[in-house]
């Protein structure tokens, strides 16, 4: 399959898509990495009118259902900012073992970097209807739950599971799909 199958096509339609660590590191199971995810995507849907429809962050991606007139663009500046956050955060931490798997992990042809953070790509999937919205949140909502984490998605903090069922959750949503 070629890589146009997985593109934004209609930016007033919402997409389910996931953006994945490379080589599925866990780097998400730890607090302050989380904070760096939770805090970009704060300011895209506060400060870059980013609709946030449904979010999970797992430990090594995150599934995401946006809303936008440029969700390319949104999702590019997420991805750039939160590899930049991260990394600095990772040679300060002097984790070279990591940096050196990012290294490793960088396309040969990404002249520009020295480290690569996230797969390339989000996969985005353009939601039709009414049900598939309703699918894609079953599906991101029963992650934790199916890796075992918890035994009730809504006790997944990273998860806008909690805020569908009324209860505050870590990033506000919008829920007007």
């Amino acid at each position: 399959m070629g890589r146009s199958r997985y593109r934004f096509h209609h930016s007033d339609f919402p997409y389910f898509l996931t953006c994945t660590i490379v080589n599925w590191l866990p780097l998400l199971a730890y607090s302050e990495n989380r904070a760096v995810i939770v805090e970009s995507l704060k300011h895209l849907t506060y400060k870059q009118n980013l609709h946030l429809h449904g979010y999970v962050l797992m430990e090594n991606h995150i599934h995401l259902i946006i809303r936008s007139e440029s969700p390319s663009l949104h999702i590019a500046k997420m991805k750039s900012f939160t590899a930049r956050q991260l990394i600095d955060a990772f040679i300060k931490q002097a984790r070279f073992d990591l940096l050196q798997q990012l290294q490793y992990s960088k396309a040969s042809y990404k002249s520009d970097r020295a480290y690569q953070l996230w797969q390339e790509g989000s996969h985005p999937i353009m939601i039709q209807s009414r049900e598939m919205m309703a699918q894609k949140l079953l599906y991101m909502h029963n992650n934790p739950v199916r890796r075992g984490y918890v035994d009730d998605s809504l006790a997944w903090r990273f998860s806008s599971a909690r805020n569908y069922a009324g209860m505050p959750g870590e990033i506000d949503i919008s829920m007007d799909w």
